[in-house]
């Protein structure tokens, strides 16, 4: 099963990610529950967010591994369900990032997810909707969002389930409504 959640920021769509991860684990009868983090602690405020993403965590059985590029190098097997939370930041770090493929990128993460997609028992894959906000924005940010759509994209065409939260309420636009709370 691949559930592929999307949403604004501040959604609630971590929260709802998590309590999906959750319920596939009990569901399907996973041996682990595996959290994949992608944001580098660069500022106050990325540590104040990965500090919040933890305390939501605590006491759910997550075990985390921190992953900001290279995703297909990740150990996996077909006793995890895994969360990758998520990937907007895992899309700049590939394209910005010293260890990033930049332009390679796209098939870069491409590849990575397909590895998750194959080996691991469930997955639960976590985007930003950053595409409404009709802001004129730079060239490199243009360019940051055309690659990110198309890795939304492959993704959506790859997942049982493709949800938008929206004010904490999912909303489903491929697979059927599953109750998490």
């Amino acid at each position: 099963m691949v559930v592929f959640i999307t949403g604004g920021s501040g959604s609630g769509k971590s929260e709802y990610a998590e309590q999906r991860a959750v319920a596939l684990k009990e569901k399907e009868k996973a041996s682990e529950l595996i959290y994949i983090a992608t944001m580098e602690a660069q500022d106050a405020e990325s540590k104040k967010r990965i500090e919040r993403h933890r305390k939501m965590r605590e006491g759910k059985g997550f075990f985390t591994y921190e992953c900001y590029t290279h995703l297909e190098e990740l150990p996996v097997n077909k006793n995890q369900v895994i969360l990758l939370d998520c990937l907007s930041n895992l899309t700049a770090n590939e394209m910005f990032s010293s260890n990033g493929r930049k332009e390679q990128m796209v098939s870069a993460i491409e590849k990575g997810l397909t590895h998750l997609i194959k080996n691991g028992k469930n997955v639960v894959i976590v985007g930003n909707n950053v595409f409404e906000d009709g802001i004129e924005y730079d060239e490199m940010t243009k360019t940051y969002l055309e690659r990110m759509a198309k890795i939304h994209q492959f993704l959506a065409t790859q997942a049982d389930e493709v949800i938008e939260v929206i004010c904490g309420i999912p909303v489903f636009w491929k697979g059927e409504c599953h109750e998490v709370y």
